[in-house]
């Protein structure tokens, strides 16, 4: 039998514990075969009981399907008596909350109301977006977005980071002066990262990778510039130096597989909400109780 030490039990729990709140149930694999389960008639056997309430077999299952997959794969023997553990303690407190009166409580109610409701739209949603996560419609995706396309445009740049528009203007006159851009980053960057990592070497990035004004003004320079002016971001003034520009190769359907599922998951979910509200009839009211125009917001 195969056992686990305090220090990575420990470690476990803490991630069981942080996935337990999460209904990954579209984004999740399918949840494993009966762990532990005997080669026996019965495939849902009793695993515990509180107060006379059973937790079976199928109980742990549809705990294990919420949780992320590096813990799915944990051995049988370690995964399955922490999650029975935890349903156990979950059983637990329900039945002392009921008992104290708290589900009696209006405002508990309420939540509880929240939680039902937001239970149901989570089912409705997965099973409308879930039957379409399917391998052919991820490679459809990625042969109509990715295949045959270039990759996205990269850029090689260095920064120097300053704090007012006139020290960078002071740093773009000692470059003309024949300053050493990365001697200048060294000494007056207030980016330590970058300032320690070869004068101030972003390295190579995407459009998305940096702020919006200063991806516009690198990707608008020549490789082997730098900024004739100040460029002003929410960290402060910047003075960049453009090393070189590249088209980064096609990527990948395995380095694409979970940006496109997480896509078609979205563009699922829009089209879910959509065909229900088309089944529905929506009024809303402004602020004098009247009910508004039609396709008019609230405002």
């Amino acid at each position: 039998m195969r056992t686990i030490s305090p220090a990575k039990a420990v470690a476990t729990m803490a991630l069981l514990a942080s996935s337990f709140i999460i209904p990954p149930a579209m984004a999740a694999s399918p949840a494993p075969a009966a762990p532990g389960a005997p080669a026996t008639a019965d495939q849902n056997p009793l695993l515990a009981s509180v107060n006379g309430q059973d937790i079976r077999l199928n109980d742990v299952r549809q705990a294990m399907a919420t949780m992320p997959e590096q813990l799915r794969k944990l051995p049988d023997n370690i995964i399955v008596p922490i999650l029975l553990n935890q349903l156990v303690d979950q059983r637990a407190i329900q039945l002392a909350a009921t008992k104290s009166g708290l589900d009696k409580q209006p405002d508990v109610q309420q939540q509880m109301q929240q939680a039902s409701q937001g239970a149901l739209q989570n089912a409705y949603l997965s099973a409308q977006v879930a039957p379409t996560l399917t391998d052919d419609a991820v490679k459809a995706y990625y042969d109509k977005n990715y295949a045959n396309k270039p990759g996205a445009e990269e850029i090689h740049a260095r920064h120097i980071l300053v704090q007012t528009e006139a020290e960078a203007n002071d740093v773009i006159k000692q470059l003309k002066g024949g300053a050493d851009f990365g001697q200048l980053a060294t000494k007056l960057s207030k980016d330590p990262g970058s300032a320690k990592q070869n004068g101030g070497d972003l390295g190579w990035f995407k459009k998305g990778d940096m702020l919006p004004t200063f991806w516009d003004a690198a990707s608008a320079m020549q490789p082997n510039s730098y900024s004739q002016t100040p460029v002003h971001t929410q960290y402060g003034w910047h003075v960049i130096q453009v090393l070189g520009k590249r088209t980064a190769p096609t990527p990948t359907l395995d380095a694409t597989r979970d940006q496109i599922r997480q896509k078609l998951i979205q563009d699922g979910v829009q089209k879910a909400v959509a065909n229900a509200l088309a089944q529905v009839k929506v009024v809303r009211y402004g602020p004098d109780g009247k009910p508004l125009p039609e396709n008019q917001p609230a405002h």
